[in-house]
């Protein structure tokens, strides 16, 4: 086990936070690669050998000195890769580091569902379900011609590789991007999706006004949702084309939020941070002959030209829906 994935408990108004914890990470390797909005990959193949302590033991003074001196804890997944690292952090909880041994990936990967490899998306696990492949145990154990002629030939080696537990990520060195983040906490842990879906309706229109407002756009959307139990779901997806246009960043929101299929689910917040941040002038954008879509557009100056002038409750929530 080389490769630690940590998740350090922050709370939302505490995300400023994590240059200090990625540099607490640097004391112990250089290979760090933030995961904002709260999360990083450290390699440890170096630190096991000057340290003469395992992983998992630096692991445990990781997670000791992030206690002392910020007062965060955190959740740690151990693995040979960076993959199995960020699987093994699903079942990782606050002080105690889950942990993926060397040799034993295929036991680790084999009754999971196959919709839980990372790279997987829904498409891909429907089909696979069809023909009976629903575990990793079962695809491990699949013909690789079979895998290609179900879902293509790059995907089912890919697939095939990662399945028997095959780790070719790298852990690569990184800062924290430069992005924008709005968190919509309850007053109380929401069961309505209706209320959550207004959430990231007010939360996109305040990143997009935000955007506008620096004159940038974003090439990526991450969505974060915060559970009862002090768990969260983290969900990001690249832009069509970088924007800073609200309806556009709603409909991705929207997706990322269905995409994750919660039933009855406990929410304590919802947060969206735009990550990648370029010039606006800089950045492309696709003609449309929408009408639809320009009249909003339009709509969008004139209010944006009111916060300027009145302040930012000039603008109700959910006005400028599309």
């Amino acid at each position: 086990m080389t490769i630690l994935c940590v998740r350090f408990q922050l709370p939302p108004t505490h995300e400023a936070a994590l240059p200090e914890l990625l540099g607490l990470l640097e004391e112990f390797t250089p290979v760090v690669e933030a995961l904002p909005p709260d999360g990083a990959l450290a390699d440890l193949r170096g630190a096991e050998r000057y340290f003469g302590r395992d992983a998992v033991e630096l692991a445990s003074v990781i997670r000791v000195r992030a206690l002392a001196l910020y007062g965060v804890d955190c959740v740690i997944g151990a693995g040979p890769g960076p993959m199995l690292a960020r699987m093994a952090l699903r079942d990782a909880r606050p002080g105690l580091t889950r942990a993926v041994p060397d040799g034993g990936e295929r036991d680790f990967l084999a009754g999971r569902p196959v919709a839980a490899l990372p790279g997987v998306g829904t498409a891909t696990a429907r089909t696979l379900c069809e023909y009976g492949l629903d575990t990793l145990g079962r695809v491990a154990a699949a013909p690789l011609s079979t895998l290609q002629r179900l879902v293509g030939a790059r995907t089912g080696r890919e697939l095939h590789e990662k399945a028997q537990g095959v780790d070719r990520g790298r852990v690569v060195p990184n800062g924290v991007s430069r992005s924008l983040a709005a968190d919509r906490p309850f007053d109380r842990d929401e069961l309505d999706p209706g209320r959550h879906r207004r959430a990231l309706l007010s939360a996109a229109e305040e990143l997009g006004a935000r955007l506008r407002a620096v004159d940038k756009v974003c090439r990526t959307l991450t969505l974060t949702v915060r559970y009862a139990d002090r768990s969260a779901t983290i969900r990001s997806r690249t832009l069509k084309e970088p924007t800073a246009h609200s309806a556009a960043l709603t409909r991705v929101a929207y997706d990322l939020y269905e995409a994750l299929g919660l039933q009855r689910a406990r929410v304590r917040s919802v947060a969206l941070r735009a990550e990648g941040l370029t010039p606006a002038e800089q950045a492309s954008h696709q003609l449309t002959f929408d009408p639809v879509d320009e009249k909003v557009r339009r709509i969008e100056e004139v209010a944006d030209r009111a916060r300027a002038k009145f302040g930012p409750r000039a603008v109700m929530p959910g006005s400028l829906a599309a």
